[in-house]
């Protein structure tokens, strides 16, 4: 089999991936509290060790890795189900306190070895790795210090296998933490050097959702994370079940990143919408196609009408026809031309898979690189700036080992991104210059993959 290993970092990267593993282990069939196997379909065991292990006994548990600093939220991980493994808890005495530098230098660093250590176990304890799955907030600083430590490791350790990070981004509406800006700018050049594949969910997308499409009171994060976990499934459904389209991690990276640099993905989910809208609901194909290209279905802030559309991809799930799919899909490229680059032809794909999520008659997920994305990154590099300029409350950074110039170089990378997606849009494609997309992270041997 293909195996992922699931890493999940910090409070909020525990968060989502316990909201996701409710959500496959259902589609598995596998008891969420006991891990007892209950399904009726042989389809549900075929590719249930791409997520899961096997014990001697018959159970299954999820081949995750939870790590904090602090052990609050890995005990109550403990204590809800046993599906996780004991070994596979790592905790440190003393929360991140919010800071970068204490997730990077000193509370993170403590408990690197035994991070690592666990999933060197996981790794060797499988037939054929494919890579890693890395959940974690950039808000935090567990989320983003530990974080970047920790894909440092997995870079010089398994340079053969991809990075794919599902990345929960602070929004200035929806911020709680003073210096999460800067948190979130030394995280990005880690997610530009290192992973391969960086889903970004974005915090002010995901509350808009809730409130605006579900016409939900948004009084914390259960509804988020569960949205987040439905779209991580529809993006893993072609791993997980029979299909051909992104049947693996690597297949995806080839279909959907042109450019090492250009991996930074936005993902979204249909249908997302009242229980009073679903009286007036067609379910037809066509409503879930025009739902996925729509900026309100998108977990990220982004206006799909300000860049154009480099790839794209549409997973559906369900009983239906794969011609009506595929004509779609293509009459949607087609009327819209403009909106997608000229310079990469047949850049929309698609996948369908007869397995319906939980609840749901059929379903599609979205998944974008578009050069809009380039105004998120924008928001972030603007919110460090500010607070750079007048070097606010900077020595909570400079006080655990960093340095000013960290931070400095810490914008450049991020603003050599954001330049080369502006310019990725732009339908002149020798504009684009492959050599200058060459990252220090994307050495010979991730090239020869």
């Amino acid at each position: 089999m293909r195996e992922i290993i699931t890493i999940q970092i910090g409070a909020s990267g525990n968060s989502i991936g316990d909201a996701f593993w409710h959500v496959i282990s259902h589609e598995h069939g596998v008891d969420y509290s006991s891990g007892r196997f209950q399904g009726t379909s042989a389809l549900q065991l075929e590719r249930i060790n791409v997520f899961f292990n096997a014990t001697a006994s018959k159970r299954f548990y999820a081949r995750a890795i939870c790590i904090d600093t602090e052990a609050t939220t890995i005990e109550n991980l403990h204590k809800r189900s046993s599906l996780y493994r004991p070994e596979n808890f790592v905790a440190g005495t003393d929360s991140a306190g919010n800071n970068f530098a204490r997730g990077y230098h000193t509370d993170g660093a403590e408990i690197l070895d035994a991070v690592l250590n666990a999933i060197r176990r996981e790794a060797e304890s499988v037939d054929s790795l494919q890579g890693f799955q890395i959940l974690h907030s950039i808000g935090g600083g567990t989320g983003s210090g530990l974080t970047a430590l920790v894909m440092n490791a997995l870079i010089d350790e398994y340079p053969d296998n991809l990075i794919s990070n599902y990345v929960s981004i602070p929004s200035p509406q929806m911020s709680q933490v003073v210096v999460e800006p800067y948190n979130a700018l030394l995280s990005m050049p880690s997610l530009i050097h290192n992973s391969h594949l960086t889903f970004c969910l974005d915090n002010e997308a995901l509350f808009q959702i809730v409130s605006r499409n579900l016409k939900m009171a948004v009084s914390g994060y259960e509804h988020i994370n569960h949205i987040v976990a439905l779209t991580m499934s529809g993006i893993t459904t072609c791993l997980r079940f029979p299909g051909q389209l992104n049947a693996g991690l690597r297949k995806l990276y080839v279909n959907m990143i042109p450019f090492p640099q250009l991996h930074f993905l936005i993902p979204g989910f249909a249908p997302l919408i009242s229980c009073k809208q679903k009286e007036f609901s067609q379910g037809t194909v066509g409503e879930l196609v025009q739902q996925i290209f729509s900026s309100n279905n998108l977990l990220c802030a982004v206006d799909l009408r300000h860049g154009k559309l480099l790839t794209a991809a549409g997973i559906f799930r369900g009983r239906m026809s794969p011609r009506e799919v595929d004509q779609l899909m293509t009459n949607v490229r087609n009327k819209n031309l403009s909106s997608f680059v000229e310079w990469i032809p047949n850049n929309i794909k698609t996948a369908i898979c007869d397995i319906p999520p939980r609840g749901l008659k059929m379903s599609a997920t979205f998944i974008g690189n578009t050069s809009a994305i380039h105004k998120l990154l924008q928001r972030i590099l603007d919110g460090s700036s500010i607070m750079l300029r007048r070097k606010a409350h900077l020595h909570w950074y400079t006080g655990e080992g960093m340095e000013e110039q960290e931070f400095i170089d810490a914008q450049k990378d991020l603003q050599d991104t954001l330049d080369l997606y502006k310019r990725s849009g732009e339908d002149d494609s020798e504009k684009m210059n492959p050599e200058g997309t060459t990252c220090p992270g994307c050495n010979e041997g991730n090239d020869q993959k």
